[in-house]
């Protein structure tokens, strides 16, 4: 059977995998190609003893097999023939595994539902740009020797509540509960390769971009990963403990490469046929990784689709973060987005919209940035703000709008008005794209620090280096406030509310904890700066000035005001989203020295500055000028509303 048969052999039923019930277990597997499937079973996750059940073919390439009684807690395989060749392979669909992920297992699901499960909802959300995203890998956020958690680099590390660190500075759950953000982004928590499973405690680390089994939880997480119950349970446990929080949960998806490529368990189970390959039959590379899948195949597709769903539902995950997207194609995305919508249409989705390397999937059909208006309902990083708020990415000691660059105006504007259309951006002054990507304001993830690359604060000490930490402090701040207040949706990394180090490290994807951890004595020492991101948060929160929903309200009721020099930015936010404050001005300064800002009338509340952020005054201005410190943002309300709305609460 060649290729092109393989594709048109599409299944479009929802019974692959191992189908369970109490008296009975029905598989069905999708392997045209194969000449002969047999159905292994073991008593364990890695016991060599196995029972051999010959599966029967069925339609429309499918191979099928049912076995009578109750098989829950049994392992389980694929031996498929392809071209006279026999190879052992993992379910795609499998929903439990044993340890390190080399088998499936049957699993009764419902036995994996800590108490209470079946009753958890999904923390209100009116609309995603009301969403305050916060990356967070499982096993640096708690695996400090002081974190205060018991259950340290595991699932149940994010459980526990009343856990302090040095000088009894909240830590772990009730951190983010503090820190008021809507939605936690876990980085990969699918089964993952590059972990040794079997001494899970000798401190390997990985960020996991490395994909094994896309429907399983990571065993390195749990508190025992030799069996397939538990890790299902604690991961549920561990989105429990968050949405009792009102936390939502967002999964780090990386469905655009595997691990293994010729040797994985896709192509042994149909050979050629996942993998995208080249005129010569290797496997290109758009990923980096050594691989990419063929998303625009049918069966790729409802592999990716199927999973997604399954995490959205089993697992009441309420968001996706999409690895290199762009290496998926725009009607795969699409299809996810509108089977999420049946699920709960509050399921956020959003991803990299760029791939790691050439891909041979035509750029017309790619799901990169630039192409995002054919995503409605889904959005991509801004790297346009990123960059120009801090400097190129890759190139460390490239300065941006708050450290020393000039002409980044606009750039940041672009982030501003969240990649939408505005008569007063430039966009042909903008990074990267020159046009407004965004349809709508919740399409753009502004961002300015991820777990890829150098931390905000090592990459300020090497644009920086000479500078004091008082003055890298500003800088830092300024960018949070820029961030917090822009149109969009902010995306904030684990750890820079109180100036996360990496110690220069720039790519710690399998560096030891020591340089990965959550340092949670930092969170004392940088209390100012922790404060003050709490606080631009919570008025992020109270206003919706902040958070428009559509481009015509931006352009409406966000104009920029005149500067008089460069590295300066301001505009005034006019009777938006029917929030209470009616005139709100927001000011950048960016340069080494003061600057005198014009502002639209007089008399004015401060309730930001460089010292403090929140919804209270810091300070007043009576005339239509006010003095901006260097590397300070200001943000300021017309006093007769601030002074209504306070006596309205």
């Amino acid at each position: 059977m060649n290729r092109e048969t393989v594709i048109t052999a599409h299944y479009s039923g929802d019974d692959l995998g191992a189908n369970y019930t109490p008296s009975h277990t029905f598989f069905r597997i999708w392997a045209p190609t194969a000449s002969k499937v047999v159905l292994l079973t073991y008593p364990t996750g890695h016991d060599s003893r196995s029972e051999s059940h010959d599966m029967s073919r069925d339609i429309q390439g499918t191979w099928i097999l049912e076995l009578i009684g109750d098989y829950h807690g049994r392992y389980y395989n694929y031996i498929v023939t392809v071209n006279g060749i026999s190879l052992e392979a993992v379910d795609p669909y499998a929903k439990a595994c044993g340890v390190n992920g080399e088998r499936g297992m049957i699993v009764d699901l419902a036995l994996t539902n800590p108490a209470g499960w079946d009753t958890l909802l999904r923390p209100p959300l009116d609309h995603f740009i009301n969403s305050i995203i916060y990356e967070l890998h499982v096993r640096d956020f708690s695996i400090d020797a002081h974190s205060g958690i018991v259950h340290k680099g595991k699932y149940l590390g994010l459980t526990q509540s009343g856990t302090r660190g040095p000088k009894q500075v909240t830590t772990g759950l009730d951190h983010l509960t503090e820190l008021g953000i809507t939605h936690v982004q876990l980085l990969p928590c699918y089964d993952f390769f590059t972990i040794d499973e079997r001494a899970f405690d000798n401190n390997e680390y990985n960020w996991g971009y490395d994909p094994q089994n896309y429907n399983i939880p990571e065993g390195s997480y749990s508190s025992d990963p030799h069996q397939g119950v538990v890790r299902i349970r604690e991961f549920k446990q561990m989105i429990q403990a968050l949405k009792q929080r009102g936390i939502r949960v967002i999964m780090d998806v990386v469905y655009n490469h595997t691990y293994l490529a010729e040797d994985s368990h896709l192509n042994r189970l149909v050979p050629g046929y996942y993998y995208r390959q080249d005129a010569y039959g290797n496997f290109t590379n758009g990923s980096g990784c050594g691989n990419e899948l063929a998303s625009e195949r049918s069966m790729v597709r409802k592999m990716i689709l199927d999973s997604v769903v399954y995490w959205a539902r089993e697992y009441k995950i309420d968001g996706f973060r999409f690895d290199l997207m762009a290496l998926m194609d725009i009607l795969t995305i699409n299809e996810i987005r509108s089977a999420l919508n049946g699920v709960d249409p509050s399921i956020i989705m959003y991803g990299e919209g760029w791939t790691g390397g050439h891909s041979p999937l035509p750029d017309p059909l790619k799901a990169l940035k630039g192409n995002v208006r054919e995503l409605p309902g889904t959005g991509v990083f801004n790297d346009d703000v990123r960059d120009a708020i801090k400097g190129h990415v890759f190139l460390g000691e490239q300065p941006g709008f708050v450290n020393g660059a000039v002409g980044m105006e606009e750039s940041v504007k672009c982030g501003i008005v969240g990649a939408t259309s505005h008569d007063q951006v430039d966009f042909s002054q903008v990074l990267y794209s020159h046009f407004p990507w965004a349809a709508e304001p919740a399409q753009a993830i502004n961002y300015v620090e991820a777990h890829d690359n150098y931390t905000l604060w090592d990459k300020l000490a090497k644009t920086n280096a000479r500078d004091s930490e008082e003055d890298r402090m500003a800088m830092h701040k300024l960018s949070a406030a820029i961030i917090l207040t822009s149109q969009g949706i902010p995306f904030l990394h684990a750890g820079m509310e109180f100036l996360r180090t990496k110690n220069g490290e720039h790519n710690s994807y399998k560096s030891p904890d020591s340089i990965n951890r959550i340092d949670w004595s930092r969170k004392a020492r940088f209390e100012s700066v922790y404060k003050y991101y709490c606080g631009l948060i919570r008025l992020r929160k109270a206003h919706p000035a902040f958070s428009m929903k559509t481009q015509g309200e931006i352009q409406s009721s966000l104009r920029f005001l005149p500067m008089s020099a460069g590295q300066i930015l301001g505009y005034v936010l006019t009777n938006a989203s029917d929030d209470p404050w009616e005139q709100i001005v927001v000011l950048f300064n960016g340069a080494t020295i003061s600057r005198c800002f014009d502002l639209p009338g007089d008399r004015w509340v401060i309730v930001v500055n460089g010292k403090k952020a929140g919804i209270a005054r810091l300070g007043t201005v009576e005339g239509n000028k006010v003095v901006v410190p260097a590397k300070t943002s200001y943000v300021l309300v017309d006093q007769t509303s601030f002074s209504q709305s306070k006596t309205m609460k």
